[in-house]
């Protein structure tokens, strides 16, 4: 008997009954969300004139949070003490602890050791040369994994020398490497402490949510008065950055140990910290790396908005390029910082890898470099280029005759495209504007912020219970109260345009790439580029092409959001079980039919979660699209940080965090109950 017949021999599982169960009748539920949106469109309509607070929040409601928050800022930076210090005092001296550490990774990758202060310092002793720097790594990688890893990191330091990004990939890399462990270490003691207290867990959850979803211009402002502007404000800024993805990690990592391995650590007679840091912290190693490569992610993709309070490197280059629209001089900078995410990355996983399944044993009686051949042969190779470096300039730095560059290629490019393809670049342009983006705009600015936060709260209710509703509502009020609610309303409408255009290109990708091994290596190579590159690098060609304006920052934001659209559709479609998909064959499903009635469908819990995180990726973007002439909260976060303005900027931030909390609960909500629904509630996602 072939399969097919046989799996019509057996009751189709749960997953398959949900997708043939019948339309249920009209409920309590169905009502309720009949006469309120009718109610919604009746006060929309005609409820201006007899309920105008609805549609405008009155002078005497508003709070005045942003007052508030400047008043307190300038009381911490100007009277704030601690008795034998004051705050300010305080936070300069843990800046200057900063320092200490990163003028030795500057000048041992960068500057060199210098002498003297400004233009007056001169140089004593060279950085580590070029290709000791890139001999390092790749040994490095050949210690972790081999020579294939070797030969790749090697790759990836040697695009840096030849496209002449060299001097700003170190200076980013000095910051990297001060800043990444730091972020590790208080990550992971934030995570411990949540684990160990659960008041301290409740405390830090809704914190980190706001951490991750504040816009980072946003408290650029504070790290600038209490750290002062230059690399080591960044390199905090960078800290606070990535530190939220580390700390759900550990916390998670901590909780997950099996318990089997608690028993063997009470069993031994492990104390307390015996238990964390010999038993549970090693155990829990391979999730934790899981962070520590975040960690790695989200500092350089902190570069750029970190040169803006001085970090320099490749950062400065991007933004630099950026101002001048000089897309290929841009691009470079941009795929400099991809090399150096990709070299670190896969050194990261590959350490962590070696540290769990390689136990090392020496014999007793070798000789120091027989126990530690890689790091003698890796002094003796930084020894040796050193001095071969005073002998050969080329060994030193890399030859300015050698240096490629393929900038005046892509600016070419562009400007081919701009001469040979402006009228129908406009045309589609303007059609856009006039006839989706302009009306949309206009149609979400006149709702009423009631009527709207009434619904948000309804949502909720219907999606989680009292808890989430009473939660969204209360998030959109403040929106309103605070002042920000027109602003919101066209972030809302950007956010929106670009999520759905991202959505109808990345859905039909994964759906042809999914079950396409080949084609799934490539599309997953080209979002990896994607996410990896900085997203100031989308605005150039962008504006290059399309102008300032929302129509450019729709573009560059569908862009940058567009991968996790495709990585989780194609999750999900390639989770389906293919049991599920014989027993449709077997029921006479056409091809059509098995995508839209089953793949798809089971599919649509992770489907649900790309949504999620394309809208979180979209919003950060927006913040970066002020620069293009946007008029959403990102410009108001913008202007706060060029007019130093705390408590402006860090209002508009929060109202960027709470529409980002909002769509996250209410589209987790969704998600679980469509999960709930078809039978996967034990489903891992």
């Amino acid at each position: 008997m072939s399969h097919s017949a046989a799996s019509m021999d057996h009751p189709p599982g749960p997953e398959l009954s949900a997708l043939r169960r019948p339309g249920r009748a009209l409920t309590r539920w169905h009502m309720i969300w009949l006469v309120s949106l009718t109610g919604f469109a009746l006060l929309w309509l005609y409820g201006k004139p007899v309920a105008g607070w609805a549609f405008k929040v009155p002078r005497g409601m508003r709070v005045p949070v942003k007052n508030w928050i400047g008043d307190f800022m300038k009381w911490l930076v100007e009277d704030a003490t601690f008795g034998a210090f004051t705050f300010t005092e305080f936070t300069r001296f843990i800046a200057a602890m900063i320092d200490i550490p990163y003028t030795v990774a500057l000048s041992l990758l960068s500057t060199g050791w210098l002498s003297g202060q400004g233009s007056d310092a001169v140089q004593i002793l060279p950085p580590v040369s070029w290709i000791a720097v890139t001999g390092l790594f790749a040994l490095l990688g050949y210690y972790a994994e081999g020579r294939r890893l070797a030969f790749l990191v090697a790759g990836c330091f040697g695009f840096l020398a030849v496209f002449g990004q060299w001097d700003n990939a170190m200076i980013t890399l000095a910051s990297i490497v001060i800043a990444v462990p730091l972020g590790i270490l208080f990550g992971l003691l934030l995570g411990i402490a949540g684990y160990r207290w659960m008041p301290v867990a409740i405390v830090v959850k809704p914190v980190l949510d706001l951490m991750q979803t504040v816009p980072v211009f946003a408290y650029l402002v504070p790290i600038l008065f209490l750290f002062g502007f230059g690399p080591t404000a960044a390199i905090v800024a960078t800290i606070i950055y990535a530190l939220p993805p580390m700390t759900r990690i550990s916390m998670l990592a901590l909780r997950n140990v099996p318990d089997e391995i608690h028993d063997l650590g009470r069993m031994t007679g492990c104390t307390r910290r015996q238990m964390m840091w010999r038993i549970l912290v090693p155990s829990a190693a391979k999730s934790l790396m899981v962070g520590v490569n975040q960690v790695i992610m989200l500092a350089l993709n902190m570069v750029i908005i970190a040169s803006m309070i001085g970090a320099g490197g490749l950062g400065f280059e991007v933004l630099t390029a950026l101002r001048r629209l000089d897309i290929g001089k841009g691009l470079e900078a941009g795929l400099a910082i991809v090399a150096l995410a990709i070299a670190l990355d896969r050194l990261s996983q590959a350490m962590a890898r070696r540290a769990r399944g390689h136990h090392a044993s020496h014999a007793a009686g070798t000789t120091v470099v027989q126990r530690h051949p890689y790091v003698a042969a890796a002094l003796f190779f930084v020894l040796v280029t050193g001095l071969g470096g005073l002998a050969i300039p080329a060994l030193q730095a890399f030859p300015e005759q050698w240096l490629l560059s393929t900038g005046d290629f892509w600016s070419e490019a562009v400007r081919w495209i701009n001469v040979n393809f402006f009228d129908y670049i406009e045309a589609v342009k303007n059609a856009l504007l006039l006839n989706v983006l302009i009306p949309f705009k206009r149609f979400l600015v006149s709702l009423p912020w009631a009527g709207v936060v009434a619904l948000l709260g309804l949502a909720g209710l219907s999606l989680g219970g009292w808890r989430l509703g009473a939660l969204v509502a209360v998030l959109a009020c403040l929106i309103a109260v605070t002042g920000q609610w027109e602003k919101a309303m066209v972030t809302v409408y950007l956010c929106g345009i670009s999520v759905v255009l991202a959505c109808l290109i990345g859905v039909p990708i994964a759906i042809v790439s999914a079950e396409r091994e080949r084609l799934w290596g490539w599309v997953e190579t080209i979002i990896d580029t994607l996410q990896t590159l900085p997203s100031f690098v989308y605005l150039m060609p962008a504006v290059m092409l399309f102008r300032v304006g929302d129509f450019t920052a729709i573009i560059a934001v569908v862009v940058y959001a567009v991968a996790p659209a495709i990585r989780y559709t194609a999750l999900g479609l390639r989770q389906v079980d293919p049991q599920l998909i014989e027993a449709g064959r077997a029921l006479g499903c056409t091809p059509w039919q098995l995508l839209t009635r089953i793949k798809l469908k089971l599919a649509l819990p992770e489907i649900m979660l790309g949504l999620n995180q394309t809208i979180m990726l979209a919003l950060s973007m927006l913040v970066i699209t002020a620069l293009v002439g946007t008029r959403d909260l990102g410009q108001e976060v913008y202007i706060a940080l060029t007019k130093a303005d705390t408590g402006r900027g860090l209002v508009a931030g929060m109202a960027v965090a709470f529409i980002a909390i909002i769509a996250d609960r209410l589209i987790s909500a969704a998600a679980d109950r469509v999960r709930r629904r078809l039978g996967l509630a034990n489903r891992e996602t």
